[in-house]
């Protein structure tokens, strides 16, 4: 037991780190990159690569984690994503952008969604008791969207040191990315830290290469990773970099009030999975991931007929109020559906097709605000109400064993 207090310390201290980065870039890499003159379909195809190296890390990490080992994967997985900073720091050109973006799996999002995410979804509920399951992941999200908000509320750290000091604007945010990569380089340290007890293939033991997962288990997953796509493909045009990018254009926001923004937009998220944990006791994981979801994909769709920018953020921040109370649940869910062993290829193949439609969705909403500037709020906002009604139906009747006694 203390050995497995050890290991959640350790990977909650990583995953703060991690999101904190995260949650930075979020806020500044749309709009850094429109001060370098990039055009907003660049920025989108920027945003996309970064997705879709985490995409490839989690392909990776689903296939070779448990076989390579965990911990080893963690570390590995934070290093290289300490390089997606180094473009930014010496600005070399679109080429070298995009090809470091997907390397270091660049993450514009301001959400952890990268292969450390999807591994780290599997070696939290063996550190726990089932009962305490849906709590465990509850309080990994809670500390991620914390962080986040930290993160957030630093990106406005280089405007407000010109404002103040008169300090050089491009000074500020090479200081910023550096600071970047280094969280994730320390990162990496804690999680040779984890206990062995972590890994699947004991230690000494010859490497299994082939994953042997059931029939029942390749059904349920495949499905509920069409749903997650679909999902996701709507989460993607809605990335923080991108609606940063909105609401700078559309309300001429800068990146002072954006910060405050997306400090707040965290702390919802992080206050909300507590919640979700809560409500997951009384009216069930699926109940409670679609009658939050829904809500808030409603109110997503409002913000661009907002009249003023202070309506316009007072839905937008009802809306992450609870559009976050679905991932611990979602997260708890599926691991209570597959054995503990098939659990790193359960997560990594959820987390994989969300990913891919993350990039997929993301490639284009450059391109389609051009076309009309609020159509990826509006399409992303449609497609999660479409998930969510298919995902009630499909999942109502299938309970998590804690819910069945």
């Amino acid at each position: 037991m203390l050995q497995h207090s050890h290991s959640l310390a350790c990977i909650y201290i990583a995953a703060w780190l991690r999101s904190f980065g995260i949650g930075l870039l979020g806020v500044v890499l749309g709009i850094f990159l429109y001060r370098q003159g990039y055009s907003s379909t660049a920025i989108g195809l920027v945003i996309a690569t970064g997705i879709a190296g985490a995409a490839c890390g989690t392909i990776l990490t689903t296939f070779l984690a448990d076989r390579l080992g965990r911990r080893a994967t963690l570390f590995f997985l934070a290093q290289l994503t300490a390089l997606g900073a180094v473009p930014l720091v010496f600005h070399l050109g679109l080429p070298a952008l995009m090809a470091l973006a997907f390397v270091g799996m660049l993450n514009g999002m301001g959400t952890d969604r990268s292969a450390a995410y999807a591994l780290e979804q599997a070696v939290i509920p063996g550190l726990v008791s089932t009962d305490r399951r849906t709590w465990g992941l509850a309080w990994y999200s809670l500390v991620l969207d914390a962080s986040g908000a930290l993160g957030a509320l630093a990106a406005g750290w280089p405007l407000m040191k010109q404002r103040l000091w008169g300090a050089d604007l491009a000074a500020s945010y090479r200081t910023l990315f550096i600071g970047y990569a280094l969280l994730n380089v320390l990162s990496g340290f804690l999680y040779l830290l984890l206990s062995p007890e972590i890994e699947v293939v004991p230690a000494g033991a010859a490497p299994v290469w082939r994953i042997t997962v059931s029939a029942r288990t390749r059904s349920i997953v495949a499905k509920i990773c069409a749903l997650f796509a679909l999902d996701s493909f709507g989460g993607g045009f809605l990335t923080d970099a991108l609606v940063s990018y909105w609401f700078f254009r559309r309300f001429a926001l800068n990146e002072e009030r954006l910060a405050v923004l997306f400090f707040a937009v965290h702390v919802l998220n992080a206050v909300s999975h507590l919640g979700a944990a809560f409500l997951a006791r009384r009216i069930g994981l699926v109940r409670t991931m679609v009658f939050t979801h829904l809500p808030s994909s409603l109110l997503l769709m409002a913000v661009p007929f907002a009249p003023s920018a202070s309506w316009a953020l007072a839905l937008f921040l009802l809306r992450e109020s609870l559009v976050e109370m679905d991932v611990p649940t979602r997260q708890s869910y599926v691991a209570a559906l597959v054995a503990p062993e098939e659990r790193t290829f359960a997560s990594g193949a959820t987390n994989l097709v969300r990913t891919g439609a993350w990039a997929a969705a993301s490639s284009l909403s450059g391109v389609l605000m051009n076309l009309t500037f609020s159509a990826p709020l509006i399409l992303g906002g449609g497609l999660k109400v479409i998930y969510d009604v298919l995902l009630y139906r499909s999942f109502i009747g299938l309970r998590p064993p804690e819910e069945q006694r």
